[in-house]
C-alpha cells in the first residue's frame, strides 16, 4: 500500500507541474476508486438521478479542470478532496432537484455506511448539508470526519493517517458527529 501511495504522489506531484502523461497516468490509476466512490454515493437504486459515470465525471472536472491539483499532497488528500467535489454535486444537484420539485416522500437517511439512494438526493441530502454545516461550526475535525467517511469512503486508519490523529480520536469523532447529526436531523 505504502508503495502504491508513494507511486500516487510522485504522479499528482508531475501532474502538477504540468506532465501531461502524469496527468493521464493519475486519472487512469484513481478513477477506479473515484467510481467505488460515486457508486457508494449513488446507492443502488439510482434511477432518475445522477449515474456514478456522471458524478465520476463531474468531480474528475474539478480535480483536474483547476489549480486544486497542485495543492494536493498526496493520497489522502486527493481522495478527500475527490469526496468533498462529490458532497458539493450531489448537494448541488440535490438543489436543483429540490427547486424542480418540491415536497415529496421523506425518507430516513442512514450515517452508516455512506449510501445514499436516489430517493434520497433531495431534501434530506439538503438537510444533511444543513447540518453539516452547524456540525463545522462547533466542530471541525468532526465535520472533516464525517466528509471524509460518509462522502469519501476512507476508512477510520486512512482518516487518522490524514488528520494526523489517533484511529481511535476518529473513532470517537465519529461516533459523537454521527449522534450530532441524528439529532439534528430528527429535529423538528
Amino acid at each position: 500500500m505504502e508503495g502504491r501511495a508513494d507511486n500516487l504522489t510522485g504522479l499528482l506531484h508531475r501532474a502538477a507541474d504540468g506532465d501531461a502523461k502524469a496527468h493521464d497516468d493519475l486519472f487512469a490509476h484513481i478513477y477506479p476508486t473515484l467510481r467505488k466512490l460515486a457508486h457508494s454515493q449513488l446507492g443502488a437504486h439510482r434511477r432518475g438521478t445522477l449515474c456514478t459515470t456522471d458524478l465520476v465525471n463531474e468531480a474528475s472536472l474539478r480535480l483536474f479542470g483547476s489549480d486544486k491539483l497542485a495543492r494536493l499532497d498526496g493520497r489522502s488528500h486527493l481522495f478527500a478532496t475527490a469526496a468533498r467535489a462529490m458532497r458539493h454535486i450531489l448537494v448541488d444537484y440535490a438543489r436543483q432537484k429540490s427547486a424542480r420539485k418540491r415536497g415529496g416522500d421523506w425518507h430516513r437517511l442512514s450515517l452508516d455506511e455512506g449510501q445514499i439512494s436516489a430517493a434520497q438526493l433531495s431534501e434530506q441530502i439538503l438537510s444533511l448539508e444543513d447540518a453539516l454545516e452547524r456540525l463545522q461550526d462547533i466542530d471541525e475535525r468532526g465535520h472533516q470526519v464525517v466528509e471524509l467517511k460518509f462522502f469519501g469512503g476512507l476508512t477510520i486508519e486512512e482518516i487518522a493517517e490524514y488528520l494526523g490523529v489517533s484511529d481511535m480520536t476518529i473513532k470517537r469523532d465519529w461516533r459523537r458527529s454521527r449522534a450530532f447529526l441524528y439529532a439534528e436531523l430528527e429535529s423538528p
